[in-house]
């Protein structure tokens, strides 16, 4: 039998048991995938990751990411929280981390920048989706209130329908009307998988994004995610929905900036609220690069005997 330390996070936070909690498995060899699965499905965490020894050198890590009950290609909070583990590592396989990390992952390479506060202590990273921005139609308004437990016209339509959106992972987005009709949503499981079933350019693990842009601070949003087939409930914090939605919202910019700040708070209404910082660069008109940046803080550590 082999023992495999794991560290413990709370992403897109500066206090702990707050944000979204991530485990990492800083050296992963010789675990199957298999276990690999049976682990994530052990911590229930919305995702953990599992980090091995690069297939180019020029890289930190391969880093595979799995929720309770699939892997995925990428995430958003576990790139964030896994750089954060790595970065505070003596080594990563006979290497200093140093500051800017790169991982290799299903979905493609994917930049990592360390943070640091004025002691020099590492305080989080941020990381560079590693998809452009895709856009497909979705669940209809009346069919997603419906999932989500809402009245027809809780969901917002006046700017857009409700999407797929993706930079490396799919989710389904929609804007509700307001911060009071999102906190009310309520997943229907059934109606999550007879949507997967019914609309084929839906993801098996069928994710919904709503979020809520207030008039008056229209880059500063409020979210909730929710994926109950891939037996997440409702999640804290997701980079990923987080990064496409804002990849989507400068796109729809006539003249956009250079580069866009915005901020998104998320898991507010389950008592775990996260902070996902987001900067997008424009080129040619359009989105080019998305940034997802998040605090994060240590929970703990121990060690699994597989």
């Amino acid at each position: 039998m082999a023992q495999y330390h794991f560290i413990t996070v709370d992403v897109f936070t500066r206090t702990r048991f707050t944000g979204n909690q991530l485990a990492v498995f800083p050296d992963a060899r010789g675990l199957e995938s298999e276990t690999m699965q049976a682990i994530a499905r052990e911590f229930k965490y919305s995702e953990i990751t599992f980090v091995l020894p690069p297939a180019d050198p020029a890289n930190t890590a391969e880093v595979r990411i799995f929720t309770p009950n699939a892997e995925l290609p990428f995430a958003g909070h576990p790139n964030v929280g896994t750089g954060f583990v790595l970065a505070r590592e003596d080594e990563v396989f006979g290497r200093k981390p140093g500051d800017n990390l790169r991982f290799e992952e299903k979905a493609g390479l994917v930049e990592v920048a360390v943070h640091r506060d004025a002691t020099g202590a590492v305080s989080g990273t941020a990381i560079i989706a590693p998809e452009p921005l895709s856009v497909a139609d979705s669940v209809p308004a009346e069919r997603l209130a419906s999932i989500v437990g809402l009245p027809p016209e809780g969901i917002a339509t006046q700017n857009h329908a409700p999407l797929l959106l993706s930079v490396g992972v799919p989710f389904v987005v929609a804007e509700i009307r307001d911060i009071e009709t999102l906190a009310t949503a309520t997943p229907d499981t059934a109606r999550f998988a007879e949507a997967a079933q019914h609309y084929a350019s839906l993801p098996g693990r069928l994710s919904v994004f709503l979020y809520v842009r207030p008039a008056a601070t229209p880059w500063q949003l409020r979210a909730r995610m929710f994926a109950p087939l891939g037996e997440i409930p409702e999640d804290p914090a997701t980079g990923s929905a987080s990064a496409a939605l804002a990849a989507y919202l400068v796109s729809r910019e006539t003249d956009p900036a250079e580069t866009t700040e915005m901020t998104i708070d998320q898991g507010v209404d389950m008592g775990r609220p996260s902070h996902i910082r987001l900067r997008v660069t424009a080129a040619d008109g359009g989105p080019s690069r998305v940034h997802v940046i998040g605090d994060c803080v240590e929970v703990m550590r121990g060690v699994l005997t597989v």
